[in-house]
This record gives C-alpha cells, sequence and structure tokens, in this order.
C-alpha cells in the first residue's frame, strides 16, 4: 500500500507522455502536409513560384520562433497544461482555415498562424516531461515523444499526398487539422507537478507551484541561458541540423518528382515511407543508446548526435547526387537513420544542461534559434536557388549543414566536461 501514489504517479506519467506523444504526431503532420501539397499548390488557380511556395514554411516558422520565447516564458509560469491545450486548438484551427485560402495572402496568413499554437506546444511540453520522469530515463522519453518528428512527418507526406491525389489540396488541410480540434480537450486532465520533482538536488517542496513566479524574470533568465555555453553550443549545432532537415522535409517530395521523374503519389509516398522508417527506429535507437551510454560520461547524448550527423552527411550528398535510384535509396536511407539517432539525446542535452525552473524557457530560447537560423530560411532559401539554378542544384547545401551541426556538437560536449554538469553548475 505504501508504494500505491507511485505507482498511480509513474501510471499518471506514462499516460501523459502517451498523450502528448500522440498529439506531437499531429504537431508534425499539420506542419509538413503543405509539402505533400507543393506541385498542386504551384499548378492550382493560386498560381505559386517556388520562392512563393518555399516561403509559405519560413512565414510558418517565423511566427513559431518569435512567439515560442512568449510561451516558453508562460511555461515556467503557468499551468502547462493549460497552455497546450490553448496551442493545440490553435494550430488544428489554423490548418484547417488553410483549406479555404483564396489566394497567396490568405494562405500564407493561415499558415503562419499555425506557429503560434505550435510554438506553444514545443516549448512547454518537454519542460512537463522532465518533470513526469527522472534524468536517467529523459533520452528515452524524448524519443518516444519527438518519434512523432518523423511518424508525424511521413503521414503529412502520405495523407496529404494520397487526398491531393483523390479530393484535393483543400480537403487534404480539413483532415490534418480536424483532430487535433477535439484532442485539445485531453490535455485538459494532464498533471502539472512542481518544476524540479524528479531532479534529486532540487527539493520539490521548494520549487514554484504552478502560477508561482520563479526567482528570475523573463529577461534575467533568458541572458542567463545566453551565458550557459555549452547549452549554446548545443542549439547552434541545432540550428544546423534543424536547417538541413527542414529543407530536405519541405523539397524532397517536389525533388523526386521533378529530378527523380517520380510519379507525384509515389514520391510522397515513397519519401514518406523512408522518413517513417528510419525515423522511427533511428529516434528510439538513439534515445535508449544515450541513456546507456549517460550512464559513463555525462556529455554522451552530445557525442551521439555529433557522430552520428557526421556519418550522415557524406551519405546525403551522394544521396542527392546519384543519378541510380537504388543507390540513391540505401545513401537517403542511412542518412536519414543517422539524422534521426541525435533527436532523442539532443533534447535531453538541452533539458539536463539547464536548471529546473528555465526549461521552458531554455526550450523556448532553443526553439527560436533552431528555426530562425536553421528552417525559416532553408526552404525559402532553396526555393531561391532553384528558381535561379534548379532544384537538383539548391539541394546539394543540405549534407554541408549536416557537417557543421557535426562538428559544433563535438565542441559543444568538450565545453560541457569543461564547465562540468550544466544543470548543477551556475550557467557561465
Amino acid at each position: 500500500m505504501a508504494n500505491s501514489p507511485q505507482r498511480a504517479w509513474i501510471e499518471s506519467a506514462r499516460i501523459g507522455l502517451a498523450i502528448l506523444s500522440l498529439i506531437n504526431l499531429l504537431n508534425y503532420l499539420d506542419r509538413y502536409v503543405i509539402s505533400a501539397l507543393v506541385e498542386s499548390l504551384k499548378h492550382s488557380e493560386l498560381a505559386l513560384s517556388d520562392a512563393n511556395l518555399g516561403s509559405l514554411m519560413s512565414g510558418f516558422l517565423i511566427v513559431f520562433t518569435l512567439t515560442a520565447p512568449v510561451f516558453g516564458s508562460l511555461g515556467d509560469r503557468h499551468s502547462r497544461p493549460r497552455l497546450i491545450a490553448f496551442a493545440v486548438a490553435c494550430w488544428s484551427a489554423a490548418t484547417v482555415l488553410s483549406g479555404f485560402a483564396g489566394g497567396f495572402a490568405t494562405l500564407f496568413a493561415a499558415r503562419a498562424s499555425v506557429g503560434v499554437g505550435e510554438a506553444a506546444y514545443v516549448t512547454i511540453v518537454p519542460s512537463l516531461l522532465a518533470d513526469y520522469f527522472p534524468r536517467g530515463q529523459r533520452g528515452r522519453v524524448m524519443a518516444i515523444f519527438f518519434c512523432a518528428i518523423p511518424v508525424g512527418s511521413a503521414l503529412g507526406y502520405v495523407i496529404g499526398g494520397l487526398i491531393d491525389v483523390h479530393f484535393g489540396w483543400r480537403m487534404a488541410f480539413f483532415v490534418a487539422g480536424g483532430p487535433g480540434l477535439i484532442l485539445a480537450a485531453l490535455c485538459l486532465g494532464l498533471r502539472d507537478p512542481a518544476r524540479g520533482s524528479q531532479d534529486p538536488q532540487a527539493d520539490p517542496g521548494a520549487a514554484p507551484a504552478v502560477g508561482a513566479q520563479s526567482r528570475s524574470a523573463p529577461a534575467a533568465t533568458y541572458l542567463k541561458l545566453l551565458r550557459n555555453k555549452p547549452y549554446v553550443l548545443t542549439i547552434l549545432g541545432y540550428a544546423a541540423y534543424t536547417f538541413a532537415l527542414g529543407g530536405l522535409a519541405f523539397w524532397m517530395p517536389a525533388f523526386l518528382e521533378r529530378v527523380r521523374g517520380m510519379p507525384r503519389s509515389q514520391a510522397t509516398v515513397s519519401f514518406g515511407a523512408i522518413v517513417v522508417i528510419t525515423g522511427f527506429i533511428g529516434t528510439f535507437v538513439g534515445g535508449w543508446l544515450g541513456d546507456y551510454c549517460a550512464r559513463r560520461s555525462k556529455q554522451a547524448h552530445l557525442w551521439i548526435s555529433a557522430m552520428a550527423t557526421l556519418i550522415a552527411a557524406p551519405f546525403a550528398w551522394w544521396a542527392l547526387t546519384t543519378g541510380s535510384t537504388s543507390l540513391y535509396l540505401a545513401c537517403m536511407i542511412v542518412a536519414q537513420l543517422c539524422m534521426f539517432l541525435s533527436t532523442g539525446p539532443i533534447n535531453a542535452s538541452i533539458v539536463n544542461l539547464v536548471r529546473p525552473t528555465e526549461r521552458a524557457s531554455a526550450n523556448a530560447l532553443g526553439v527560436f534559434a533552431i528555426h530562425f537560423l536553421g528552417d525559416v530560411p532553408s526552404p525559402w532559401l532553396i526555393g531561391k536557388l532553384s528558381d535561379v539554378y534548379s532544384l537538383a542544384q539548391a539541394v546539394k547545401i543540405v549534407p554541408l549543414a549536416i557537417l557543421v551541426s557535426a562538428g559544433i556538437w563535438v565542441w559543444a560536449a568538450r565545453a560541457q566536461r569543461s564547465c562540468g554538469d550544466g544543470a548543477s553548475l551556475e550557467p557561465g
């Protein structure tokens, strides 16, 4: 009987992880359904250029990055379940409204509005999960949660592509956004534990209660994070990684259709299948491997991320430049598998390198940086280069960005070793 409250808490935490991971899947489905519709939108009555199409993702990400710090500050001080419920309802409604667009301006506004809800969600949820599970399980927990990136993105390609072929691009937006309006209500039933309650060095009774103010004002918190060298380097490496992954995710279906000559439905399903298989395997393996190696080294999560992306870079180059379909397939599978290996470890590093009462703010600042420097410019830049040269030439910047991320994460691991464990020291 003495352990009943502990068992009940563990069960509650697992249910929370399951709900949040399911909703995160819809998050990425709504985000990347636009990628499956690129060619249809280009040849629709909207008559969009490649630069216009790339700017749809960039506009979403600009709003996403600008609103993330606001929600990060709110997430460290107020009810996280309520903020999360607002986020899900917001992005789902905006996705549905995208299907009513009558021109580029209205479609741009609707897609940009999706960024408000998704910014709130991705900045706040990792903080909540860190208070559901202890440090030694966070690599696996983040792997489960962020497995939604490949699975949701792939579903966006597959579902969006199939519905587009049979019912048109407008219906694809309606189907993608509808379920989130229902699932938002589930978030209101989630528990909101005290900040730092799963960190052994913290006194749970002393952690700020929901709605209480932390000791640092928002501006002071962000300035403190900017003095945390391992954290800053981790985020900069993540920005280069996101530049590559975002550009690849947005343009690959169009690349396969134009450069490889695949039919539209086959292009979206083919790339979606690669993403979901490599992403599912890579994300889970990376999360478990990171937690296992972290027993021996506190820098293990960063080293795994660095080595995985270092291996991914040449395979991504070969996949995008070879004329052989079979070689493209093999290299793309290896590149994507290695890229997704770092998902769980790098997100575990972010929450472990900062204090419990700063985690939502750390995620928010990270979201701002990785998107502002990463996949805000990359879809537009690749589209612009495609207009000037060709899409085959434009995508060659992707493997270079992957290589940069590997180098920065090596630097971050060395900085963490020099500074000690970022979560237990004053950042500086």
